[in-house]
């Protein structure tokens, strides 16, 4: 059975959640935004694209910082509203230089950060 991108369930600005997983490790790297171009684009060229909302263009991670996350599986949720995409990042993930987006605990009321910015 073949994949149309067009059978997923986008939000009203023809958006779908795109969550980044290390296929190795299993960890949480980052979320983005899908459309239906960068899904297509995204599984045409094994090269994560995203959806950029503040340009409003497409976006294929690590095009300028050399940060690129190479599709190992694309996994779609039961109510096929929201994306898993299993890769191999290479280099930080966040555009705060660190291995992930998620680096921030909230512990006890208060903000900790749990992760430091890789060393250039």
């Amino acid at each position: 059975m073949s994949f149309d991108p067009a059978s997923l369930t986008y939000n009203d600005t023809s958006l779908i959640p795109a969550i980044a997983q290390d296929a190795a490790t299993g960890e949480v790297l980052m979320m983005a935004w899908m459309n239906a171009d960068a899904v297509a684009q995204t599984l045409k060229t094994g090269r994560v694209t995203y959806w950029s909302r503040s340009r409003s263009a497409l976006w294929i991670k690590g095009e300028t910082s050399g940060h690129v996350q190479k599709l190992i599986e694309f996994r779609v949720d039961c109510d096929r509203d929201c994306l898993l995409l299993k890769i191999e990042q290479t280099g930080p993930a966040c555009h705060t230089n660190r291995r992930s987006c998620f680096y921030t605990v909230i512990e006890d009321g208060a903000e900790k950060v749990v992760m430091a910015p890789v060393a250039d």
